[in-house]
Order: C-alpha cells, then structure tokens, then sequence
C-alpha cells in the first residue's frame, strides 16, 4: 500500500511533532484539531522548529517552506479525513472520546484507509473493535519530543493483518524512526516500565524520603538519566502518567497503584509545565 496522504487528528505536544515529521518525509499532511488556537499553536511550534533547524544549517529556507507547504491546518474532520489513507489519532487518553472519533470518522474515510493511534497504554483491540476495519488498526506511540526522540513503539492488536503491520513499520522507517513491534498488553513495554519508575519516584518524595530537587538529581547523576523521573513527569503531564497508572493499576494490580502524592497533585490541578505548576513552579 502506498502512502501520500496523512491526517493527523491533534495539533499539541505529541500531534504537530507527528505532523512535522510526517511533512518532512514528504507526505501530504492535514493536521486537526478542536479548536482554533490548538491547531495555531500547532502550526506555531512547527515553523519555530524548522526555523531553528534553518538557523542551525540543517536545513534550507527553501526545503522549511516546502515542508510547511504540505502541512493543511483545519477544524474540520471531513476536510482533514475525506481521502486520507492513514489517519494518525493523538486525542486525549481517554477511552471513549477515542471511540466516538472512530465512530465519526468511519462515515468519512476511504474503505483502504489505515488508522494509527498514538496511545500510551489503552486497548488497540477494544479501540479496533468499534470500527468496521480492525484489521487496518494499529497503535504507533511516539515519544516526547516527537521530531528528536527516535523510538516508534508499534503495537498489534488481536486483528490487526500482517499487511498493516508491515506498513507501519516502514512508515515508520520513513519518517525517521526506530520501530519496535510490542505485543498488547497494559502500557505496552516502555510506558508500563518508565510511568512505574515515575510513580515510584512520587511514592519516594511522598514518604519523605528526599526533595523532589534531589531525587530527580540522584537519577540523572546516578542513572545519566537526561532528566529527573519528577521533572519528566511535569513535562509530559502529571495527569496523563495517572491515567497510565490507574490502567495498569485496574489490570495489573496493587502493585501498580498510583502513588498518593501524585493524585494530590492532579486533584490540585498542578498537571505540570502545561499549567505552570506541578511537582516544580514554572511560572
């Protein structure tokens, strides 16, 4: 199956680094979003991306101008998944807001078209099951920053085919990234592994055991961690790592209980730098 064009439903942190890549491999990109200023803001990091790359001599003033050139920012579904022939989900984790967007966009698609979610740990089978076409349904979770981090985490639900799995793979070759095929399970394999070392570094500053400043120096110093497990947290979001852990939590047991300190703080709105205040003030 040859891919040219992309639909990427999400213009945050994870969507228009999808679309920024998806670009440069020289795809046809609509990227959506709900609102106005989310797909802006999208657009806005792109071209500040791509500008640091021109000022960096990575790339051309010519070759930035025809990457966003085939970049189409839209609020529009129809317009952003009419024709497309892979559509790349980056919704809320949230397993039924993710439903109601297949059920949609199951009225729009073509019958070839694939679908994609970047999920960090919910069902691709449950999500599949919804759809008229669980066999051309895959998960592909990215990684935070999307244009700089080179893992694709590739995951098979119950139906998906070997025909979509094997173009996800190169897809993913195509864009750049170092593919890794994962079965489905709770968080899959890096998530199940990093959100449970996060979480455990929550329970450790909860107990007392050391400042939030000192554990998160202790495992960059002492693991060369790029940065501390706290730290990370606020990057990605305190309530998308509780989300994690509640899943795995639910189907894996005790021993993945979210720690208390960090239902506190997502009780207390402090999801992290997209708030201005999580374990650490940004403001």
């Amino acid at each position: 199956m040859e891919i040219k064009t992309i639909c990427v439903l999400g213009a945050g942190l994870m969507g228009n680094g999808i679309v920024q890549i998806c670009a440069q491999a020289g795809y046809d990109v609509r990227m959506r979003d709900i609102e106005q200023r989310f797909v802006d803001g999208g657009m806005k990091t792109i071209t500040k991306n791509l500008a640091r790359d021109v000022e960096k001599g990575k790339r051309t003033q010519e070759e930035m101008n025809a990457i966003l050139g085939r970049i189409t920012p839209t609020l529009d579904l129809k317009e952003a998944a009419d024709g497309a022939d892979v559509v790349v989900e980056v919704v809320i984790e949230v397993m039924d807001v993710k439903k109601k967007v297949y059920a949609e966009l199951e009225e729009i698609v073509p019958d070839h078209c694939l679908f994609f979610t970047n999920t960090s740990g919910l069902s691709i089978t449950e999500m599949a099951a919804i759809t008229k076409r669980p066999d051309k349904f895959i998960g592909t979770h990215f990684f935070n920053p999307v244009p700089v981090m080179r893992l694709l985490e590739v995951i098979r639900g119950y139906e998906t085919s070997d025909e979509t799995l094997e173009v996800a793979k190169a897809w993913g070759k195509k864009i750049g990234k170092e593919v890794i095929v994962v079965k489905e399970a709770p968080a899959f394999v890096v998530n199940r592994i990093l959100c449970t070392m996060i979480n455990e570094a929550f329970f450790a500053w909860g107990d007392g055991l050391a400042s939030a400043e000192d554990i998160d120096k202790g495992m960059v110093l002492g693991c060369n961690h790029p940065i501390g497990p706290l730290a990370l947290s606020d990057l990605v979001g305190n309530e998308t790592l509780l989300r994690v852990m509640e899943g795995l939590h639910r189907e894996l047991g005790d021993k993945y209980r979210p720690a208390p300190m960090l239902v506190k703080l997502v009780r207390a709105g402090r999801y992290g730098r997209k708030t201005g205040k999580g374990v650490y003030d940004y403001k």
